[in-house]
């Protein structure tokens, strides 16, 4: 799933290249495509969106937000990758990516692709992003959240700390890839609860969140260059490394599969005895 990281290096690479564009076809591609496209303006994807400009491109959370400023009302396409979403900048003779559900022409002759090997994501068609619940629903920016309004808003969540990470309505960004990365930065069990934290874990978990996003938010601009469709993490400490040495202190990465999701993380670095109850935290 791309997370902070991915989608905020592929914003900045599409405000470089598609800002000022127009959009000179739309092809939706069925039947994939006719499932991950939610039109809620009911004026249709392609008859919207042709000859619109691209005004502004912007990153909430795990959503990449156009702005069509010339269109009367201001037309908005958000688009939500989930867990196998993809974005491919190319030519037209390019080989598309397998599973490709829409591509957008631009007027200067490149496309802009929307590939989802599951058809999990959404393209959502608004005039009000607010429309979308997902999005309305969203808490701060993970690395715009001061320390004490972070410790503030924690405390109205209850559950494992990794369940509570990865909800957009807590912060916004954050999926299952990098809380496991954030949590082994802080040296915290994922299934901690929340009410067991101290006042200095707490701290160090605020920390971790913004040093394990800077940093691999730099090592992603490195490695994925303008290939928006690359989701490069051979960096990761311990996410999807079960079984290798855990960087700092040579343990074997554990690995335990909860609710769909996999969680890797280090028993010796981070301890926390038996994991009972593993499930989606309440509010």
């Amino acid at each position: 799933m791309p997370e902070l990281p991915e989608l905020e290096v592929v914003c900045e690479v599409l405000q470089q290249r598609i800002v000022g564009q127009s959009i000179a076809d739309v092809q939706v591609l069925p039947p994939g495509g006719l499932i991950v496209v939610r039109d809620m303006t009911g004026r249709g994807l392609a008859p919207a969106l042709v000859e619109q400009a691209v005004t502004g491109i912007a990153r909430r959370g795990k959503f990449l937000l156009f702005e069509f400023g010339d269109a009367q009302p201001t037309l908005h396409l958000l688009i939500n990758p989930k867990l196998t979403g993809r974005l491919q900048l190319a030519e037209p003779a390019d080989k598309r990516l397998p599973k490709t559900l829409v591509v957008f022409s631009l007027s200067n002759g490149r496309q802009l692709r929307y590939a989802d090997q599951k058809q999990m994501g959404q393209l959502y068609l608004v005039e009000n992003p607010q429309q979308v619940p997902e999005y309305a629903g969203l808490g701060p920016e993970a690395l715009e959240i001061p320390d004490e309004a972070f410790r503030a808003r924690l405390k109205h969540f209850r559950g494992e700390i990794k369940g509570i990470l990865t909800r957009g309505d807590f912060v916004a960004g954050i999926g299952n890839a990098y809380a496991d990365e954030i949590l082994w930065t802080a040296r915290l069990h994922p299934f901690r609860k929340r009410t067991e934290l101290t006042a200095e874990e707490t701290g160090r978990l605020y920390e971790a969140m913004r040093s394990t996003l800077l940093d691999a938010t730099e090592r992603v601009r490195i490695l994925m260059g303008e290939h928006i469709q690359l989701e490069p993490r051979e960096f990761m400490a311990v996410h999807m490394k079960t079984g290798e040495p855990c960087p700092r202190c040579g343990a074997p990465i554990s690995l335990i599969g909860a609710n769909q999701r996999i969680t890797n993380f280090c028993r010796h670095c981070q301890p926390g005895g038996l994991i009972k109850g593993i499930g989606r935290p309440s509010r």
